[in-house]
């Protein structure tokens, strides 16, 4: 996704006055810069997550966020800022910092098992929730909602509550939904000692149920590529 002046770090008052002197001339030459085929920018991608994402108990390198980064390759940025123990409230503080410092083109949302294990209110994990929707969007970033279960012996009423909060949000807001990230996840033989945090054979199946929902999100340079030239041969 281009975003035109605020990639090259061109701010609108200072573009108004190249516009009034020659200068102005090296600000178009710039911009018509970042339109030509095979300049496209690679997504920035922002995982804002609790221990489940920041890999915890295993090598960094082993965790389902690395591994998509090595998915991915040079093609796009992952930028993880999960951080263990993370609750929606916590991460709802942080998120507009981590906006305006990365830019994401596209933010994974994967909170909410900390408040489910604190047994917290599901109604105020809705709405920490909710805002970090509405602010990623505000910043034209696209959002993938990972959804987490509680354990079953938290009773019904309070496990439907908590699953109910991601299937609300997701039709609300109109954003895709992984309902559990560990689906597929031996819960008997891939879980630490704790009996809470995968292993690190787990992570490649956590990596596979999120790949389907996150790549068509996806911007393709290539494909921007072929948009460009599309432009430029209709112009001329």
């Amino acid at each position: 996704m281009l975003r035109g002046f605020p990639v090259l770090g061109i701010k609108w008052p200072v573009a108004r006055m190249a516009r009034r002197c020659a200068g102005g001339a090296l600000l178009l030459g710039l911009s018509l810069l970042s339109l030509t085929p095979g300049t496209a920018r690679a997504d920035t991608i922002l995982v804002m997550g609790d221990s489940l994402s920041a890999a915890y108990g295993i090598d960094p390198q082993q965790g389902w966020v690395n591994l998509l980064k090595q998915r991915l390759g040079d093609e796009h940025d992952v930028v993880n800022a999960s951080i263990s123990g993370e609750t929606t409230s916590g991460g709802s503080a942080r998120l507009l910092d981590m906006l305006r410092q990365y830019h994401p083109d596209i933010v994974l949302l994967e909170l909410g098992g900390n408040d489910g294990l604190r047994g917290l209110s599901p109604q105020q994990m809705q709405v920490n929730l909710a805002k970090m929707i509405e602010r990623s969007q505000q910043q034209d970033a696209k959002v993938l909602l990972l959804g987490i279960e509680v354990p079953p012996n938290y009773g019904p009423a309070y496990s439907d509550a908590f699953r109910g909060v991601f299937t609300q949000l997701a039709d609300e807001y109109e954003v895709p939904l992984l309902p559990f990230l560990l689906e597929g996840v031996d819960l008997e033989t891939m879980l630490q000692s704790d009996g809470i945090h995968p292993t690190a054979e787990a992570q490649p199946i956590i990596l596979d149920n999120v790949w389907p929902k996150l790549e068509p999100l996806l911007t393709s340079p290539a494909n921007d590529n072929a948009a460009n030239d599309a432009a430029a041969n209709a112009d001329e």
